[in-house]
């Protein structure tokens, strides 16, 4: 494409980016189908923006994690339902057992590292400043420290979609 392609009248990148989080909509739906057992040596690694509209976290999640936090859906979690606007999950912070409702929309990445899957989405909240924060490490086996496998987000406005397979 040439530097002098005119702007589109169609939103592609909106688009777009509601389509891959319909991804990420139907592989929970299919684990909630499932009661909630996943598969294999499938987890997910799943970011979101704290402070999108729809999040329902708890303050003291929220005070620790004022811009962004990541979950990990491997094996303690609990009443996973999920809509067509998001989904919600029960798991549990220093043995305290909690309920989250994300969004969507919220989602910045998905990551399933079993079969190095990953889907990182542009901001759908352009209101809240970045603040640096640490990892959230919810009390499942596996969830400490970060996925070397995982996606930089570079800021870009790139949907990367990663289909490689383990060798």
């Amino acid at each position: 494409m040439s530097e002098n392609a005119p702007d589109s009248l169609i939103p592609y990148d909106e688009i777009v980016q509601e389509a891959l989080r319909a991804v990420v909509g139907r592989v929970l739906g299919e684990i909630e189908r499932t009661g909630g057992d996943l598969p294999g040596s499938h987890h997910f690694y799943i970011t979101f923006k704290t402070g999108a509209p729809g999040v329902s976290i708890p303050t003291r999640l929220r005070e620790r994690f004022p811009d962004e936090m990541t979950i990990v859906l491997q094996n303690k979690f609990w009443d996973l339902e999920v809509n067509e606007t998001g989904f919600s999950v029960g798991l549990s912070f220093n043995q305290i057992p909690t309920k989250l409702s994300i969004p969507f929309a919220a989602i910045t990445a998905f990551v399933d590292p079993a079969v190095d899957f990953g889907l990182q989405f542009q901001a759908a909240v352009t209101d809240i400043a970045h603040e640096e924060h640490e990892n959230a490490q919810n009390d499942s086996a596996g969830s400490e420290g970060d996925d070397p496998d995982r996606p930089d987000d570079d800021g870009s406005n790139v949907v990367t979609v990663d289909f490689g397979r383990k060798k």
